[in-house]
């Protein structure tokens, strides 16, 4: 027994309670924990799923899936879907997807405007239904898609078009003053590859470089990302190909284009795959032209693909259902 302190001589009672001091301290221990696995659950939390593949490679249909089954909406992120007018030959999606379709044809398009873009619909989808699922062949455009890029702007017209002339004229020529210019892009690009040679021209004489921000991936992104990759093999994406080439002669795309033609396409636009071949070629013989720079543009995604890091390979053989149940086991909610 403790002495009663007021009278030294009766003894105090004791009821067994002990000082609650400390309470505080446990309270704010409590709330700190509850912190700390609110800040490990936001960083283990994946904001984007990005889908890249080759063409026919079912990126469109999986992204859509995954959608789906996360609550949200696709963002695409393919150079040529943003045009209006050729839904046909750049294979649009008949789910609404966000980015396609929004540009008239006769618009440039450059990879900073893009990403303004990109980002902006991205961040909304993210800020009010928790996640966006970003799809895409293009890998320039899928990384400024999900990250920030230090994009030079593009060079003005007058100077892309004397540029593209000296390319067109001499190649070589063109080449070796890029050589002057700038050593190591003109190492890092072939004479024959007009359209990067170009570029690195534009970059060189605004005092950029098209070898100056090292790798295009890195693992960096601007929200936490998930990034898949559909691989399937070769001789079933031929087939693919050309089986998808086959239904867009099918569906009208020779009409679509003589359409579209008729009217100003820009630049940018007119870089479509297909385009020129079945303005300028017999159907048939456009076609199977068709068939032959898509399964070569194909090939190269899937080399292209396995660079990405941090990329989780899919077999895009297996059932769609599948692939979509491996995917949301990957992905935090």
């Amino acid at each position: 027994m403790a002495r009663d302190p007021a009278h030294p001589g009766r003894a105090e009672a004791d009821t067994g309670e002990r000082p609650r001091t400390g309470s505080g301290d446990a309270a704010r221990a409590l709330t700190a924990d509850a912190d700390a696995d609110a800040d490990a659950e936001k960083q283990n939390r994946i904001e984007v799923v990005a889908v890249f593949g080759p063409t026919a490679s079912g990126k469109s249909a999986l992204a859509q899936a995954l959608a789906e089954a996360l609550g949200t909406e696709v963002v695409s992120a393919d150079a040529m879907q943003v045009y209006r007018g050729l839904p046909i030959l750049t294979n649009q999606s008949e789910h609404p997807t966000r980015l396609v379709a929004v540009r008239a044809l006769d618009e440039e398009m450059s990879v900073g405007a893009f990403a303004a873009l990109a980002h902006a619909e991205i961040d909304e989808l993210v800020g009010t239904r928790g996640s966006a699922v970003v799809a895409g062949g293009t890998g320039l455009y899928l990384r400024a898609a999900l990250a920030d890029l230090d994009v030079p702007p593009p060079a003005g017209p007058a100077t892309r078009e004397r540029i593209r002339e000296e390319v067109a004229g001499d190649a070589a020529a063109a080449h070796t003053r890029l050589a002057e210019l700038d050593p190591e892009a003109a190492d890092a690009v072939h004479p024959h590859d007009h359209q990067r040679l170009v570029r690195a021209l534009e970059l060189a004489e605004a005092g950029h470089s098209l070898a100056g921000g090292g790798r295009l991936w890195s693992a960096a992104t601007r929200r936490p990302t998930l990034i898949l990759g559909l691989d399937v093999p070769r001789e079933e994406l031929e087939r693919r190909v050309r089986e998808r080439t086959h239904a867009m002669f099918a569906r009208g795309v020779v009409e679509e284009v003589r359409l579209a033609l008729a009217g100003h396409v820009s630049q940018t636009a007119e870089k479509a795959l297909g385009l020129a071949e079945i303005a300028s070629l017999p159907p048939d013989d456009a076609r199977e032209r068709i068939v032959l720079r898509t399964r070569r543009y194909a090939a190269y995604q899937r080399k292209w693909m396995r660079r990405i890091p941090g990329i989780v390979v899919l077999d895009g053989m297996r059932p769609l259902p599948d692939l979509v149940s491996e995917v949301l086991l990957r992905v935090p909610r």
